[in-house]
């Protein structure tokens, strides 16, 4: 029997996780479950657990009293004197109270209390493993679908993905490997409850970590995310190395890095910019592709007026305005778009002399494409 329970002890530590004492503790535990359900007993008892002879006995511990009032938890001074002449008041003494045919009932009743220790203590680890993982991605397979959810194995669990966490032009099948991105971990009465991910901005920015080596070791940083999840995404990059393009370590040799990133967003469009502090440039980078003439910032409302070249307003609009909106939740400014000629019938462009215009030769402004890069076709 001992050999058994070693062995036994053995297998859950190494498959499980579980360390032996937590083990040991449940079947202690359980043990003393048994013997008051089974004996009828309600007084304070302790488990000599013998793992060496596979021996399990019973100690009941009372305490030493003047004046005994409830015999199951307490023992007059004189009687804990015949036993050991040193004990005194308030000290504490085990007898031993092992019923003849304990170890096999005891065996039977604790079964179902150390199974559930157990599975509680795989749970606990579970957990703890997973809340490492919270905003993190992780690859997983998709196991089954109903009406609500998508299930995806990630190995010891099974996460949700939500319908609203869903990308619109995905088609899930059972048995697909799909990147997802950790949002929540639970604990609840039924273990770890572990949500995941496919539409999170987060997403996209642990992906361009995994692919941009640049990224992974600080040297260049995403300042921003935006994103319409299945359609379209901008972030916003930026180095204090100035020998390093951010953009074109994100885009890699031939957009070799940018492609894997749309590749496991099946085809969404991105478009890279250049971060900056001065929102008149940022604003005008965030706005690609589309050429930008001037911003103008109202520091009070943080709002911009930006003026196009009117061949370009749709561009800087967007489908459904969708250019414009990515751009304002990637700065953090409000942006108003206006064409050239309406920006000149309103007097508001070109502004006056000495005043930062896109239109100064001198400009340090840089709106050339290729800090503002998108790999897909126009917004027209």
């Amino acid at each position: 029997m001992s050999s058994e329970l070693l062995d036994a002890l053995t297998l859950l530590e190494k498959e499980k996780g579980i360390s032996r004492d937590v083990i040991i503790e449940a079947i202690e535990a359980a043990l003393i479950s048994a013997y008051r359900r089974n004996f009828n007993q309600a007084q304070n008892v302790r488990i000599d657990l013998n793992l060496g002879s596979g021996t399990m006995r019973v100690f009941a511990r009372k305490e030493v009293v003047e004046e005994v009032f409830d015999p199951r938890l307490e023992i007059s001074l004189e009687e804990a004197q015949r036993i050991n002449p040193n004990y005194q008041v308030e000290d504490v003494v085990e007898l031993e109270v092992t019923p003849k045919d304990f170890g096999r009932i005891a065996a039977q009743t604790a079964k179902q209390v150390v199974t559930q220790r157990v599975r509680e203590a795989e749970r606990g680890i579970i957990y703890s493993e997973f809340i490492d993982r919270e905003e993190d991605i992780m690859t997983g397979i998709v196991q089954r679908l109903d009406s609500k959810f998508i299930y995806v194995s990630l190995g010891k669990i099974e996460a949700i993905l939500p319908a609203n966490e869903q990308m619109p032009n995905e088609r899930y099948k059972p048995h697909d490997r799909i990147k997802v991105f950790i949002t929540k971990v639970e604990k609840t009465t039924k273990g770890p409850q572990i949500f995941v991910s496919r539409t999170h901005p987060g997403l996209l920015k642990r992906l361009f970590e995994i692919e941009v080596p640049e990224i992974y070791d600080g040297t260049v940083e995403i300042k921003s995310v935006a994103r319409e999840a299945g359609d379209r995404s901008k972030i916003s990059v930026h180095s204090d190395n100035s020998e390093v393009d951010p953009v074109g370590s994100c885009v890699g040799p031939k957009g070799t890095r940018v492609q894997a990133v749309v590749n496991e967003l099946k085809g969404e469009k991105i478009d890279i910019v250049k971060w900056s502090e001065d929102p008149v440039v940022f604003v005008a980078n965030a706005l690609s592709p589309s050429k930008v003439l001037d911003v103008i910032v109202n520091e009070e409302e943080k709002g911009t007026t930006v003026v196009v070249p009117d061949y370009q307003l749709s561009l800087a609009i967007g489908k459904r305005g969708q250019n414009a909106r990515l751009a304002a939740k990637l700065t953090g400014w409000k942006i108003d778009i206006k064409s050239e000629s309406d920006a000149r019938e309103a007097g508001i462009y070109p502004r006056e002399e000495g005043i930062l215009s896109f239109d100064d030769e001198d400009s340090d402004i840089d709106t050339d494409t290729d800090l503002n890069l998108d790999f897909n076709e126009d917004l027209e």
